[in-house]
C-alpha cells in the first residue's frame, strides 16, 4: 500500500522520532500535518514536504480546525515530555502534559470521527521486570511519573476502545537511538539523558566524559541492560501499523525492540572500537526509577507483520549516531 493521498496528522512531529516517521511517511506517498508547540521539537526538523502548525495539542479549537480542514484519516500521537530525571522532580507537570493534555487531545479527535490513533508509549511501563524478556501480556508496574502518565494515556485509549468504534495500536518502544541513513533527521537536544546521545557528545567533544549512572547492578557487568532499535526501524514500524490501522485492522499492543539486550558498558565498548579516539567514562551513583535490565520478547510484532529489523546492528546505529553528532556541529 501506498499513502494514496491518506492523511495523517503527526503530534510531536518536531521531535526526534516524530521527524523521522514524518520522513517515511512522506516517501511513502502519505499527507502529512504536524502538529507540535517546539517546547521540546526543533522546526528545522519537520520535512518540507509536512505542513507545520505550531499549537498545543490541548487547544481544542485550533486541533479541531487542523482535523476538519485536512480531513485526516489516522493521528500518530508522540507529543509529550520524556526525561524521568525531570519527570521525577516534577511530577504534576508530566501527568498534565503527557496524560490530561493528550486526554483533551483525544477527545477533540473522537468527537471529531477520528476513530485511528497510534500511539508512542514506552517500555518503562513495565518498571522492574523479573524476566529476561518482557512480553505485551506482562505485568505493568511504572518506576516513575514519566512511566506512570503513559501507562495512563494507554489505560484510557483502551476504556475508550471499549464503549467506541475507535481503534488503535500502542507501540512501546525500548531505547531508540541512531539516526536517518540519509542524516536528514536524528536527536537533537541539549539536555538528552539518552546513553548513546551523550556518548557520541563525547566522541566528538561536546561533552567532557560520559558518566555511566551505577555500577552496582545485578546484571553481567554491574550496568543497566537495555534493548536499542534503530530509529529507522521504529519508523518502519509506525508505517506498517499505520497500514494496518487504515485497512481496518483491530486494536493492538506490540513492544518495539530487537530482543537483545546490551550492557550500558557493552554500548561503550562498541562505540570505542569504532572510533579512532576512545572515549572515557566514569561510573557515577544510580538514577532513580532506573530499570536494572529491561528487554523486549518481540515475537508478536515479528509474527503479526512476518516483519524482521533492516539495522539491527549495534555498530551501525552507533555509526548513525556518530555521523548525526558530527553534522549538526
Amino acid at each position: 500500500m501506498d499513502g494514496n493521498n491518506k492523511k495523517i496528522l503527526v503530534t510531536g512531529g518536531a521531535g526526534y522520532i516524530g521527524s523521522n516517521v514524518c520522513n517515511l511517511l512522506l516517501d511513502k506517498g502519505f499527507e502529512v500535518t504536524v502538529v507540535d508547540n517546539l517546547i521540546t521539537g526543533n522546526k528545522e526538523l519537520v520535512p518540507i514536504k509536512a505542513e507545520l502548525v505550531i499549537c498545543d495539542i490541548a487547544d481544542e479549537k485550533k486541533i479541531e480546525k487542523i482535523l476538519n480542514d485536512k480531513n485526516i484519516d489516522l493521528v500518530i500521537h508522540f507529543a509529550g515530555l520524556i526525561r524521568v530525571d525531570e519527570s521525577i522532580k516534577e511530577p504534576t507537570k508530566y501527568n498534565e502534559f503527557n496524560f490530561e493534555k493528550s486526554k483533551k487531545f483525544f477527545n477533540v479527535c473522537f468527537k471529531n470521527k477520528i476513530d485511528k490513533i497510534i500511539f508512542s508509549s514506552s517500555a518503562s511501563v513495565y518498571g522492574n521486570p523479573n524476566k529476561q524478556k518482557v512480553l505485551e501480556s506482562d505485568t505493568l508496574n511504572p518506576l516513575n511519573p514519566y512511566a506512570l502518565s503513559k501507562l495512563n494515556l494507554e489505560k484510557f485509549l483502551i476504556e475508550k476502545s471499549k464503549k467506541t468504534n475507535i481503534k488503535y495500536v500502542i507501540l512501546r518502544y525500548f531505547n531508540v537511538a541512531g539516526a536517518d541513513e540519509k542524516l536528514r533527521s536524528g536527536l537533537i537536544s541539549k539536555f538528552s539523558t539518552h546513553l548513546i546521545k551523550r556518548a557520541c557528545e563525547v566522541a566528538v567533544g561536546k561533552r567532557n566524559e560520559l558518566i555511566i549512572n551505577g555500577n552496582d547492578y545485578d546484571t553481567k557487568d554491574g550496568t543497566p541492560v537495555r534493548d536499542f532499535i534503530h530509529v529507522s526501524d521504529l519508523s518502519d514500524i509506525h508505517l506498517i501499523t499505520t497500514e494496518y490501522l487504515l485497512k481496518n485492522g483491530e486494536s493492538e499492543i506490540f513492544n518495539c525492540g530487537y530482543g537483545k539486550g546490551y550492557s550500558v558498558k557493552e554500548v561503550v565498548d562498541n562505540l570505542n572500537e569504532i572510533l579512532e579516539k576512545k572515549i572515557e567514562f566514569k561510573f557515577g551513583p544510580r538514577r532513580s526509577g532506573d530499570s536494572k535490565m529491561i528487554v523486549a520478547n518481540t515475537d508478536k510484532f515479528n509474527s503479526f507483520f512476518s516483519w524482521k529489523p533492516r539495522f539491527n546492528n549495534i555498530k551501525y546505529i552507533l555509526k548513525t549516531a556518530i555521523d548525526w553528532e558530527k553534522k549538526i556541529k
